[in-house]
């Protein structure tokens, strides 16, 4: 098909458009994988056999297999294990105890994953940081560096390195074995851990977001997340509206984003209230977050009532209808929310309540998952209720004002409200308004230098002194009445340490390695009604996010501040998605399992290191006992497995087989002899090690290895070296992901956690990757001779 092309430059054309794919993120790094895959297929570079060989390669076997024994190990508690000993051997020196956390992860990650040994050992060096009383981020970013040394130090200590051997077993040589990495590895790892403890460390910020947002001692929240500056008090009179609502039907959430930590009632304080409390006067009602939505809505710079629209009410009630809408079980709607439907956008019509079980819901409409058989109470003009009629969601009736009245208890109000020119509203658009969803008021019509646009887009943009003729029950007027009655009190009856009881207490989460979660947000996962926490703060890149935070995509690195009480925590601690750095909530583990755990590592190991079977047979072995033995089940053996590393290296082994068969590897390869050829084996180390290293800060290891595998060794085939220096040095170039937080998942699991921006990584890994580079330049040469 494209045989007018020189192949090699197809195959470089391919190679450059997926690195670009790589560094822009536009598509995920499996996808892009993927990508490569059916490009060489379809090209003919490669034929179909070797297209889809990388899923049964000896490599990705390994990988894979390796995942589940390293899931074995966690949830077994060997990890736990280890880490009580890193206090008892460390002591409460600081350079000591980074060495010693170091030490731990680096031989942990020698036969384990080590993202997964920075996930094990994560709630461990908090717990540390917080009873020494030092930094989070004086210890974290060594957690990271030592799993990332650790896992030179073995062929399945990091995936590279199995790549690495993978290749030489496809070329007809010997592959590395299981301790070839170890002698370099493991200078490589000591320096390392020299090089923090005792520079490294000068060079790391003094910044801790969990011991201030945890609290111990004396320590309080009033640190990086500044809880303690948001947490106001609200009076609710005692003729106020909100009186006999419930918290959730109070919209102190969905239209104030704030979050009721407390409820202060006849001198007795009610911590981590219930969605479905019931407010009553005198209510000292404790919240959290920013005070300026209340402040112009009871400011009057929001909205103003008392416009006389008589005569567009009477024509509103001719040209809007209302009807039932009950859900069947074939709907398209069922399991669905009105948010992810986008009902207004698409549709053009209200949905102003939803009845349940004979129960009346008019809050929080926009996030409810429907059920069969919930009935939606619907309004708008009549030719957009008959389209919707025909789309068979479920049972239809059309009603008038007196039947909605009789089933739903609702009369239909009409309201003029005017855009003041000093309002918030001004210059947003009615869907940005959040008119429906924060106060469930259906605007109608919008009437505008003597225009009116009946059932405006929800794009419009709202201007100063547009009248909006507005929708809304009682209960919705009412509770918009009642936010703008709320009194403002001067002292906070609670502190951020009072907040906290032996039943309601903080805790702090990040996204785990194997989390499905990450790009969703609070309001898609419907965190609050799931999991029964509020969710006070997110921690991105240095900086704390305290507003808005439903609609803020999750991010892999985020660090979740929580709130509400312990038993709920106890459960999150069980979801894979995410891992609780808070330990007295963290999972339950299953310690009686460990020592068997241990035993099946060392058995699959021993026919390694004699040569006796290959490595992957024996992680298949491994991976299979660990189930059968029952250290974890075969559920969680899927979730632990990183089905995006195993789809990248298997999508992208292709694009080695094409560039080694069009010659593409051996051009590359001839411009980094005729760079750096003429200054001896030696350089040719260096430039190997310095194009990986700078290329593993953006383009996924696995990848990377893929692609230099065959440049190397073509290069050592020009030079009539041994390929053996040059493969290695490819390996621990690799895996030298030190300055950049993007570069590897460990460094981005840390961020959070440990409060760090980018530059903080480039002061430390710069010179750690130029140490290791001096040390592979020396090391390679001695250990593997040209």
């Amino acid at each position: 098909m494209f045989q007018f092309i020189d192949p090699v430059y197809l195959v470089i054309a391919i190679l450059l458009m997926a690195v670009v794919l790589f560094v822009t993120e536009k598509l995920r790094m499996d996808l892009v994988a993927l990508l490569v895959l059916v490009a060489l297929a379809l090209t003919g570079l490669v034929t179909p056999a070797q297209a889809l060989s990388g899923f049964s390669s000896p490599a990705v076997v390994t990988v894979w297999a390796m995942f589940i024994i390293s899931g074995g190990l966690s949830v077994t508690g060997v990890a736990q294990i280890l880490g009580r000993q890193i206090m008892r051997l460390a002591g409460e020196g600081e350079a000591r105890l980074i060495v010693v956390i170091m030490s731990i992860a680096g031989i942990m990650s020698a036969v384990m994953n080590n993202v997964g040994v920075a996930a094990m050992l994560l709630p461990v060096v908090i717990n540390i940081a917080r009873q020494t009383k030092r930094p989070a981020s004086k210890l974290l970013m060594p957690l990271a560096l030592g799993s990332l040394l650790g896992g030179l130090t073995t062929l399945i200590g990091t995936p590279p390195n199995i790549l690495v051997s993978d290749a030489l077993r496809d070329y007809g040589l010997r592959p590395f074995g299981l301790f070839d990495f170890t002698p370099i590895g493991l200078a490589i790892m000591l320096t390392g851990i020299a090089f923090v403890a005792f520079i490294g460390r000068h060079l790391l910020p003094n910044r801790d977001p969990v011991q201030e947002v945890t609290g111990n001692g004396d320590h309080s929240l009033r640190g990086a997340y500044e809880i303690s500056e948001r947490l106001s008090t609200l009076l609710v009179t005692a003729d106020s509206p909100l009186i006999g609502q419930s918290l959730a039907a109070s919209r102190l959430g969905s239209a104030l984003r704030l979050n009721v930590v407390a409820i202060s009632r006849r001198g007795q304080t009610i911590l981590a209230p219930r969605p479905d409390m019931i407010v009553a006067a005198g209510d000292k009602l404790v919240v959290q977050g920013r005070l300026e939505p209340l402040h112009e809505i009871q400011e009057g710079q929001f909205l103003t009532a008392g416009e006389d629209l008589a005569a567009l009410t009477e024509q509103a009630r001719q040209a809007i209808g209302l009807a039932e809408l009950e859900l069947s079980e074939k709907g398209d709607l069922v399991g669905q929310t009105l948010y992810q439907m986008e009902m207004r956008r698409r549709f053009r019509v209200n949905v102003v309540a939803i009845q349940r079980n004979g129960r009346l819901q008019q809050a929080n409409l926009q996030d409810t998952r429907l059920q069969a058989g919930d009935k939606l109470l619907l309004q708008g003009e009549h030719d957009r209720l008959d389209a919707l009629a025909a789309k068979n969601w479920g049972n239809w009736q059309p009603l008038d004002d007196t039947a909605v009245a009789q089933k739903y208890g609702i009369e239909r109000q009409f309201n003029g409200l005017r855009i003041p020119a000093e309002s918030l509203l001004v210059g947003r658009s009615l869907r940005d308004s959040r008119l429906g969803d924060a106060f469930g008021l259906a605007v109608l019509a919008v009437i505008r230098g003597g225009e009116t646009h009946l059932v405006p887009e929800p794009t419009i943009q709202l201007e100063a002194d547009d009248i909006l003729l507005v929708w809304g029950t009682d209960a919705n007027l009412n509770t918009l009445r009642g936010l703008q009655r709320l009194e403002l009190l001067e002292q906070t009856p609670l502190t951020t340490e009072t907040m906290q009881s032996d039943e309601v207490g903080l805790g702090e989460i990040v996204l785990s390695p194997q989390t499905t979660l990450e790009g969703k947000t609070l309001r898609q996962l419907h965190f609050r009604e799931k999991y029964g926490l509020s969710v006070l703060a997110i921690w991105r890149q240095g900086r704390p996010y305290r507003s808005d935070l439903r609609d803020m995509a999750l991010r892999f690195g985020d660090a979740i501040l929580l709130y509400g009480r312990r038993d709920k925590l106890r459960v999150l601690a069980s979801e894979p998605d995410f891992l609780v750095l808070t330990e007295p909530v963290q999972t339950t583990l299953r310690h009686k399992k460990a020592p068997l755990a241990v035993g099946i590592l060392i058995l699959i190991l021993l026919p390694v290191l004699f040569s006796l079977l290959p490595i992957s047979i024996m992680a298949v072995v491994g991976a299979t006992l660990m189930i059968l033995l029952r250290c974890l089940t075969m559920e969680e053996a899927y979730r632990y497995i990183e089905w995006p590393a195993v789809f990248l290296i298997a999508g992208m082994l292709p694009l080695g087989i094409a560039m080694e068969q069009t010659g593409a590897a051996s051009l590359i390869a001839n411009g980094v002899i005729a760079a750096v050829g003429g200054l001896g084996p030696h350089a040719i180390i260096f430039g190997i090690y310095l194009i990986t290293a700078v290329a593993t800060q953006i383009i996924p290891t696995a990848a990377l290895v893929v692609l230099m595998a065959p440049i190397a060794f073509n290069t050592a085939t020009d030079l009539s070296i041994s390929p053996f220096p040059l493969m290695m040095t490819v390996a621990i170039a690799a895996s030298a992901s030190f300055s950049s937080p993007v570069s590897h998942p460990a460094n981005v699991m840390i961020m959070g956690p440990g409060g760090y921006r980018f530059m903080d990584y480039m002061r430390v890994g710069l010179p750690l990757t130029f140490i290791v580079l001096i040390l592979t330049v020396i090391l390679v040469p001695i250990v593997w001779p040209f």
